[in-house]
C-alpha cells in the first residue's frame, strides 16, 4: 500500500488521494497520446527494483511539493513522431487528467524522453 498521499484540506475535513492513484491516471491519459510507446525507468530504478531495493510506478513520480502536484514522466517516443509534440501532448493529457480527477489546480508535468522505439 502506497505510504504517500496527497492531502486536501477542506473545512469538513481533509481528502487523501494516494500518489499510487494519481500515478495510475498518469499512466492512462500517457497510453492515450499518439506516439509514445511506452513509459520507461531509468536504469538505476530497474537496478534497484530487480535487488529488490524498491519497487517504482514504472516511468512516473509524483509528489506533492507546495501545494501542487509535480508530475515526473520518463517516455520512449516511437520513431517518426516529433518529440517536442509528443510532450506538449503527454503534459497536455497528464494536466488535464489530473486536474479533473483531484480539483487540484496547480500542477507541474514534466516530461523526460529517455529514447526512441523503432518498429520492429
Amino acid at each position: 500500500m502506497a505510504e504517500n498521499y496527497i492531502t486536501c484540506r477542506e473545512e469538513n475535513g481533509s481528502i487523501n488521494i494516494s500518489e499510487d492513484v494519481i500515478s495510475g491516471m498518469v499512466r492512462a491519459a500517457v497510453a492515450e497520446v499518439d506516439g509514445v510507446a511506452g513509459l520507461s525507468n531509468t536504469a538505476g530504478s530497474e537496478l534497484a527494483e530487480l535487488i529488490g531495493l524498491k519497487t517504482l510506478p514504472k516511468g512516473v513520480k509524483v509528489q506533492f511539493v507546495d501545494e501542487k502536484i509535480v508530475v515526473d514522466t520518463i517516455v520512449t517516443v516511437m520513431y517518426g513522431f516529433n518529440i517536442v509534440e509528443v510532450a506538449k501532448q503527454v503534459q497536455d493529457k497528464v494536466m488535464t487528467a489530473v486536474q479533473a480527477a483531484t480539483g487540484i489546480e496547480q500542477a507541474e508535468i514534466n516530461v523526460h524522453v529517455s529514447g526512441i522505439a523503432f518498429e520492429k
